[in-house]
């Protein structure tokens, strides 16, 4: 059996170590390569808790080491500063990247899918991992059918760099897919505190919360006459990521076209 050949970046980061826990774990991948800031010089089992797998953490990700590691897919959670230039590495050595950083814009990801086309070489872009949150948004666009007014509330860690987070976002794209923008709220409302009713897209207002203690964590509430529907999604611990990161390996080693969200990969 042909095995995946998987290079991580931002290994040592918390998402990163659990990636490639799980991809030592799985008989058909195989872990050729991680980069990371931190760490550098040192065996990436130790850095993950696990014995000597003989594959050292290198400096900030470069071409030549992923051409030499003759990898077939990168995935990469780093940060939103990184992830743009990384994917552009990997593209530009003829390796799929899996990017599970959320952060970019619309240009970034047109700049991706322009390098795309060039290079003939395939990208996959997920907001969420979490196969219950694909499955959550799923549901919230069905609703939206039913019930037009809807607010997403989304809570993450504090250490969480950019809001509103890549799910809300992607959630409020597929509503918007059945629902017509409209306005919410009265007509005349106003703001004693500016942002009091949260961003606003097309009349559906998103809310951040940042908070110690919390994972990932996303409920999206429509109201209608005399009711109330609650689609609420929880992430307790990263493993909860780990089935549709591998899924993803398994889908985007052949990619030759930039393909956006888990739910392309789901039956």
């Amino acid at each position: 059996m042909k095995k995946i050949r998987v290079y991580v970046a931002g290994a040592s980061g918390k998402m990163g170590q659990e990636v490639i826990r799980t991809i030592l774990k799985e008989d058909d991948l195989l872990l050729v390569g991680a980069s990371d800031t931190r760490h550098q010089g040192m065996d990436v089992g130790f850095v993950v808790g696990a014995p000597r797998v003989g594959i050292d953490i290198t400096g900030p990700l470069e071409i030549g080491n992923l051409r030499s590691s003759r990898a077939d897919v990168l995935v990469d959670f780093t940060n939103p500063q990184s992830v743009l230039k990384n994917s552009k590495t990997a593209i530009m050595a003829g390796v799929v990247p899996i990017i599970g950083t959320t952060g970019l814009d619309e240009a970034e990801i047109g700049e991706i899918r322009t390098l795309v086309e060039k290079e003939k070489t395939g990208a996959f872009l997920a907001p969420n991992f979490s196969i219950g949150a694909i499955l959550m948004m799923r549901f919230a666009r069905e609703s939206a059918k039913y019930f037009p007014n809807v607010d997403i509330i989304e809570m993450h860690h504090d250490q969480k760099l950019d809001a509103p987070s890549g799910t809300a976002l992607k959630t409020a794209e597929g509503i918007l897919e059945v629902r017509e923008p409209m306005i919410q709220g009265h007509p005349n409302e106003y703001e004693k505190i500016q942002g009091a009713r949260g961003a606003d897209i097309a009349g559906i207002h998103i809310h951040s919360v940042r908070l110690p203690g919390l994972i990932a964590h996303q409920e999206v509430i429509f109201g209608g006459l005399g009711q109330a529907l609650t689609i609420r999604h929880d992430a307790f611990s990263r493993e909860t990521y780990m089935p549709g990161v591998m899924l993803s390996i398994r889908k985007s080693s052949e990619l030759t076209e930039l393909v956006i969200g888990l739910d392309n990969f789901l039956d």
